[in-house]
């Protein structure tokens, strides 16, 4: 079906394109009678305004471009989620990448996006970005950037995140408090920084209450996944059946680690408690209900592209916009798998 165009409702109405074009924007020196005209025939026509013809005058796409390791994941779910909802408000269409955790993939996708010329890119890396060169190649383009969650601290750019290492320090904290004396932890791979934060607020607390720390106690996940929980669980009992408190990098490894103690009777907490970290919805269905972290991922999203818009706006109004760091408070969730009577 061809579609109706200014110059076709014009002629109709025997009127010039401007005015149409006018009419239909309201504009106060359009009589109220040659508007209700125009209006009345562009509905008649299903008259849609050509995209293309205005992006190319405003030079903005109206799309914004968001790149995450995983669409599924319970906490990215809830960042698209904020990112949809702000981008809406404000007239943007959102185009959502799945990096699969691959940084080849990761640079096919930042420059398909910088190709479609979006208004602006937010990003969380993906564990394998060890390379940031594609990341630079936004910024040296003066495209709006922002990251969230797994970062590179090397790029200048706003940033929305949560203190991975304070996080951990109260999850491993509450642990110790519950009467665990010797703790292992299931980390997650070395490049992304929410990893390594996670590891240090792990070993720092261990030292800042007097305990030991083993390196043999870390395992590190290679995908983050149930499985590798489910089989780290069975690693850390067979080598150290004397181990009491396990604090997961997530809360989908806590629950691999849960599903293989309830598989082998092992009572949880009486002899192993068992902390996660996000606060997924996974961990409130598992038997026993899962002691965790809250992230606030929702929040994160909104932060995120409201970042973003004001960074584009500077943009457009030849200002200059100075980055941003936005931290969000995470709170401890207590449940049955650190209850313990003591």
């Amino acid at each position: 079906m061809k579609e109706t165009t200014l110059k076709e409702i014009a002629a109709t109405l025997g009127i010039s394109i401007t005015t149409v074009s006018k009419a239909l924007k309201n504009y106060p020196d359009v009589s109220v009678k040659t508007k209700n005209a125009v209006l009345a025939l562009a509905k008649e026509l299903h008259y849609t305004p050509n995209s293309f013809a205005v992006n190319l005058r405003t030079k903005e796409s109206k799309t914004i471009g968001l790149i995450i390791p995983e669409v599924v994941h319970h906490f990215f779910s809830g960042v698209i989620n904020g990112i949809i909802a702000e981008a809406e408000k404000n007239g943007y269409l959102v185009i959502i990448l799945q990096s699969n955790e691959s940084l080849e993939l990761e640079k096919k996708q930042v420059a398909l996006l910088l190709n479609k010329r979006v208004d602006g890119i937010i990003m969380a890396l993906s564990n394998e970005s060890n390379d940031d060169f594609h990341i630079k190649e936004i910024v040296a383009k003066g495209i709006p950037f922002v990251q969230f969650d797994k970062i590179s601290k090397l790029i200048k750019s706003s940033k929305v995140l949560i203190n991975d290492q304070k996080a951990a320090m109260n999850a491993v904290q509450h642990l110790i408090d519950v009467g665990c004396k010797k703790i292992a932890h299931i980390r997650g791979p070395e490049n992304p920084q929410n990893a390594i934060d996670r590891f240090l607020g792990y070993k720092k607390t261990l030292e800042k209450n007097g305990l030991v720390y083993d390196s043999k106690l870390v395992y590190t996940c290679k995908r983050v996944s149930f499985e590798e929980g489910f089989e780290f669980a069975k690693a850390i009992l067979d080598n150290h059946e004397d181990v009491d408190g396990i604090f997961a990098i997530t809360d989908l490894v806590a629950v691999g680690v849960l599903a293989y103690f309830n598989e082998k009777n092992i009572p949880v907490p009486k002899q192993v408690a068992v902390i996660g970290f996000s606060n997924w919805f996974m961990s409130q269905v598992i038997t026993p209900k899962l002691s965790t972290i809250d992230q606030p991922n929702y929040e994160m999203g909104v932060e995120a592209i409201s970042l973003l818009l004001e960074e584009m706006k500077c943009n457009k109004e030849n200002k200059v916009f100075i980055p941003r760091l936005v931290e969000l408070e995470t709170k401890l969730i207590v449940r049955e798998s650190t209850m313990r009577n003591n």
